[in-house]
């Protein structure tokens, strides 16, 4: 594997560490202070640091060299984790994952002048233990990258005169570092290492330069120099540990004092590791470290990471360790090309098909009921739902991002929020978590903006001075419905009509009903803004959001009560290659109709059929009125029964409620393969992509959001007077 490859494992890795921080905030912001909650965000941030180093993102350790110094007077106990110091911690969070970004996309970093600053009056704020780290900070940033001067360099090299400042004392530590002879082969660098230990105090006291051969025998990518390193005592054996941690081949033996070694040759750790990547080398793998409490001298501590001891180990020091050991397999994940698995998603549909194909021609030839066609059946279920559960990906992903948006909202308009989060781990499908991300931003960014008041007016109307924003996932009848709601003064419906006609969006006399009117905030260019913000006011945002959850094939609902806030809700399917749908013929057409969306099928009576108007029919379903709406007409096709009571009526569910769907006849449910109508010819109104039939035919998937919403506006008297 090449070092690029590596490389974005380590961004990989960066991701992961940024979100478990992000959870973090949230459980520290909540109140929790555990410990371990602080240890962890450090862990992360340590990490970081460790990497930018080992790949020489200079900047991006500069920035976690300062933030980790903070980090540490938090979790040692000398600065109190108040609610200011944690809005500095926060915020140099969000400076951090900037800094990531830079670093993977090879871009500006972003200036961080200001929030250094604020890192490094906030650890001097520690007394006299955090004298130290924060004294400390201007070295790390003088000290990042490794001065081209030679008798700098040399000096890093050479042999260094004892420290003054007690690194090289008594009870100090002794590290040698000897990096293995395939040490470059595995990306690492010395030099980097080096200077990660002088950022920690340590002083180089000798370069061991017995094994350099002569100039004609020198191997340029081969190591030949050793190190012996002095640290303080006061440094922390698992930060002095920690530098290593992306090291490969290296040979390294650290001391304290008088004491044995504690870590020893960590080539055998690397070539058990070898041993247990080599099988898998085509892909990349993310093996969980395996927690190694610290043990203070004496005895001395154990190995890091010590899958296998050279040493026979006491049975007492083993026994905790086992079940650390058994969870590991479980916790092992393997890193695939998305595109390797987009492929296998597409293979997996064509098989669906050609399963279907197949059981046709059985069923044509008398033999459809054959045992081992419903074992195929079955399995090449099985097949597509466990290949649809390698693409789900939990929700996470996108909500870890809703935190950071709330702060920074709650900077520009001066309001207090607090953020809830429920069901971040439902699952869904990776297409879907890509591109829901931008609608989700907008209708954040309107909760906080619209919705919510300022502290002053709360306070006033009986509310808390700090608002509530209540973000949830959750799974409901195979699809994913996703909620944003807001404790806020809910929608305004007579400034949003009186915005609409003033925008001449309707017309002055139009009369809608309160749906009807909450749906005019998704109009293009509406916006209830008095003036344009940073936030809002462009009139873009709720637009945006409609089209791109219909373009998921979802819908969206309101719910909004004046003084009490409002709720989003969007339905989206769970994933977009595979659905479930109910064959219908229309006319000599065949369509498919999601099941998700179907409430109920019957066949009408004349006793249940009512006439609206010259041409509109209302269906009685229990004593509800739906509007009844021919596929036919809307999508223009002949020959299609026209007396709705020798027809069948499907009653489903849209973006504005319900309506039945006349169609000629049922033919079967079973699951289609969704193929994309725009890609392969182009966009149709009321139709939402194709599919193609186990006889080889292709039949179009209705878009029952666009159908009924047509139907609404034909059907009902109040659209009449929307303008044109």
């Amino acid at each position: 594997m090449d070092l690029d490859a590596i490389q974005q494992i380590f961004f990989q890795e960066c991701e992961e560490g940024l979100a478990a921080m992000e959870g973090n905030f949230a459980a520290l912001r909540d109140g929790d202070r555990d410990s371990e909650t602080i240890n962890a965000v450090f862990r992360c941030v340590h990490s970081i640091k460790g990497g930018a180093g080992a790949f020489g993102h200079e900047r991006l350790q500069a920035y976690t060299h300062q933030y980790e110094t903070l980090l540490d007077l938090i979790r040692n106990g000398t600065l109190e984790l108040t609610p200011t110091l944690l809005d500095v911690v926060m915020g140099a969070f969000d400076m951090l994952a900037d800094h990531v970004a830079a670093a993977r996309d090879a871009g500006e970093p972003p200036a961080d002048a200001a929030m250094l600053d604020r890192l490094a009056a906030a650890a001097g704020g520690g007394g006299a233990h955090g004298a130290a780290p924060a004294a400390a900070a201007p070295v790390a940033a003088e000290s990042v990258a490794i001065s081209d001067d030679f008798d700098d360099l040399m000096s890093l090299l050479g042999d260094v005169a004892p420290s003054e400042d007690g690194a090289d004392a008594a009870d100090g530590w002794r590290l040698r570092y000897q990096p293995g002879s395939n040490a470059f082969e595995h990306g690492a660098e010395p030099l980097l290492l080096l200077r990660e230990l002088t950022l920690l105090g340590g002083k180089v006291t000798r370069c061991d330069r017995n094994a350099l051969p002569v100039l004609e025998a020198i191997d340029p990518e081969t190591g030949y120099l050793a190190w012996d390193v002095a640290l303080p005592a006061s440094v922390a054996e698992d930060d002095i540990r920690a530098v290593f941690e992306f090291s490969d081949s290296s040979a390294i033996t650290l001391n304290k004092g008088d004491a044995s070694p504690v870590m020893d040759d960590v080539d055998s750790l690397f070539d058990l590791l070898d041993s247990v990547v080599e099988p898998v080398i085509a892909e990349p793998v993310m093996v969980e470290p395996v927690a190694v409490e610290p043990v203070a001298p004496p005895p001395p501590p154990p190995p890091p990471l010590a899958a296998a001891p050279a040493a026979p180990v006491d049975d007492a020091k083993a026994a905790p360790r086992a079940p650390a050991a058994a969870a590991a397999p479980a916790a092992q994940t393997i890193r695939v090309d998305l595109d390797k698995l987009d492929r296998l998603v597409n293979l997996v549909g064509e098989l669906v098909i050609t399963q279907a194909m197949l059981a046709q021609r059985l069923a044509e030839n008398a033999m459809g009921g054959i045992t081992e066609l419903s074992d195929l059946e079955h399995l090449t279920r099985e097949l597509q739902e466990s290949t649809m559960a390698i693409r789900a990906q939990p929700m996470k992903t996108v909500f870890s991002r809703v935190p950071r948006i709330v702060r920074e909202l709650e900077g520009e308009t001066g309001k207090r929020v607090r953020l809830e989060v429920e069901g971040e781990m439902t699952e869904v499908d990776k297409t879907v978590v890509e591109r829901i991300g931008e609608p989700l931003t907008h209708l954040i960014r309107n909760a906080v903006d619209h919705g919510l008041e300022m502290p002053d007016v709360r306070v006033a109307a009986g509310k808390p001075a700090e608002g509530v924003v209540r973000l949830s996932a959750a799974h409901q009848s195979g699809r994913i419905v996703i909620t944003v709601a807001d404790d806020g003064q809910g929608i305004n419906r007579a400034r949003v009509k009186a915005k609409a006609i003033e925008k001449g969006i309707i017309l002055p006399d139009a009369a809608l009903t309160d749906e009807e009117i909450d749906n005019l905030i998704f109009a293009p260019g509406f916006s209830t803004a008095a003036a344009i913000t940073n936030v809002s006011g462009r009139g873009v945002g709720m637009d945006v959001v409609r089209k791109n959850i219909q373009a998921l094939g979802g819908r969206i609902g309101i719910q909004s009560r004046e003084g009490f806030g409002s709720s989003f809700s969007l339905s989206l399917p769970l994933t977009l290659a595979v659905l479930d749908g109910m064959i219908v013929t229309v006319g000599e057409q065949t369509f498919v109709i999601p099941l998700g969306h179907i409430v109920e099928s019957l066949r009408p009576t004349d006793l249940t059929l009512n006439r609206l108007g010259p041409d509109g029919q209302l269906l009685d379903v229990r004593g509800s009125y739906v509007p009844v709406l021919h596929i036919a007409d809307h999508l223009g096709i002949a020959g299609a029964q026209r007396n709705a009571t020798d027809a069948v009526l499907i009653v489903v569910e849209g973006d504005h409620g319900q309506a039945a769907l006349v169609v000629d006849s049922i033919q079967d449910q079973r699951q289609v393969v969704v193929k994309s109508l725009e890609a392969n010819y182009q966009a149709i109104d009321g139709v939402a992509g194709a599919t193609i039939l186990g006889d080889g035919r292709v039949a179009l998937i209705a878009d029952v959001d666009a159908l009924t919403t047509r139907g609404r506006f034909t059907t009902s008297r109040a659209p009449v007077a929307i303008a044109a």
